[in-house]
């Protein structure tokens, strides 16, 4: 006699656990093309720098978005506080590790200047790129207004989980259909991890949806409250939602991995698992031009009751035009992401990102091992 189970456990997988399985057709990388649409905007490479003040700021936003993709300033954080953020940077940088925490929740307690943030949104269209910048729900309808008066081309609305339906004491929350009516320009929100919750989002008129829920480097929502889905899993589960919204409606929504990438092995699994991007953190923040100066911490780190993320040393690599698109000088992945991209696809015989989401995903936990004996030695 079997014992009755209280509930069902679905298995799920991660970057680790799979494989892309080569093609019968190879094409050469240079013949690929990995543009990346977000409403009526392109990208000529599919990539999102995160919303972390460690990552991207004013200067970083232009930098990427000249190599062909989107930075996207955190309007919420220190360049939305403080007049000289340069200074704050190097404090939250010289703090202690013991003291790390306590320093991020000061400084973040500093309020948000509305002055500010069309001065930040204005630095970035100076440069004659795309301006993205990112809002918690709480603060979106007040301060939306604001930057897409001052210019800002993308909205991305960023909380730890983001559902269509929010129920709370307040007498009318954030109401998606409303605010991409409102503001007129495309809206991204996140994060999200399941097939339903992104649907309902997708039928409330918005552009794209990010995907992950603490799988960041410097991320802890995992150990603090024990929430998340392996990346592969949610990216698939997400992009089938988008599958099913667009042979409803004929209306493209993009779907963008957030969180966990390293390498550009992985940055080709996430799109392999259906995203139409990805957006990077920590590998922006090891850029020289990145303002946290070899550090990272993430958006919910100085939460000042609990706090989902710590301070991490990630140090400083190379300049962001080499991380994304070499030359590489390591052997591990984490530089030229935009050539690995390329080379995965000319792998598997794909011309296009929508392509490459055709290729085949194999489970091969120990695929990271197999043969390897020799370079794990001398890692460890």
């Amino acid at each position: 006699m079997g014992v009755p189970q209280f509930k069902n456990i679905r298995r799920t997988y991660g970057f680790d656990e799979v494989a892309i399985a080569p093609g019968l057709l190879t094409i050469n990388p240079d013949q690929t093309s990995i543009n990346f649409t977000l409403g009526d905007l392109e990208f000529a490479i599919p990539i999102l720098a995160s919303a972390m003040d460690a990552a991207v700021s004013p200067k970083l936003a232009a930098i990427i978005g000249k190599l062909g993709g989107l930075g996207v300033l955190n309007l919420e954080g220190l360049w939305g506080r403080y007049d000289d953020p340069e200074a704050v940077l190097w404090e939250i940088g010289e703090a202690p590790k013991e003291e790390a925490t306590t320093v991020l929740q000061k400084i973040y307690s500093a309020p948000i200047q509305e002055r500010l943030l069309g001065q930040r949104v204005q630095q970035i269209k100076e440069s004659n790129v795309t301006c993205a910048i990112a809002l918690t729900p709480q603060n979106t309808k007040r301060l939306a207004p604001i930057a897409v008066e001052a210019g800002a081309d993308v909205l991305v609305v960023q909380s730890t989980v983001t559902t269509a339906k929010h129920i709370s004491k307040s007498y009318r929350g954030l109401i998606f259909s409303e605010l991409v009516e409102q503001i007129k320009i495309p809206v991204v929100v996140g994060n999200c991890v399941s097939y339903e919750a992104s649907l309902e989002l997708m039928e409330t008129g918005i552009q794209g949806i990010l995907v992950g829920i603490g799988p960041g480097a410097a991320c802890t929502s995992r150990e603090v409250v024990g929430i998340g889905v392996p990346q592969v899993t949610a990216t698939m589960d997400c992009a089938a939602a988008r599958e099913e919204y667009y042979r409803r409606t004929g209306r493209y929504v993009s779907i963008i991995t957030d969180g966990g990438i390293r390498t550009g092995g992985e940055m080709c699994k996430a799109i392999v698992s259906g995203a139409d991007a990805v957006m990077l953190g920590t590998p922006i923040a090891q850029a020289t031009e990145a303002p946290g100066h070899g550090y990272n911490w993430g958006m919910a780190s100085p939460h000042p009751a609990l706090p989902r993320g710590i301070r991490i040393h990630v140090g400083t690599r190379a300049p962001l035009e080499q991380i994304l698109c070499g030359p590489s000088t390591v052997t591990d992945g984490t530089m030229n992401l935009v050539g690995a991209l390329q080379a995965s696809m000319g792998m598997v015989g794909a011309f296009t990102i929508k392509e490459f989401q055709q290729a085949e995903l194999v489970l091969a936990p120990d695929i990271k091992a197999e043969g390897k004996s020799f370079q794990i030695a001398q890692v460890n």
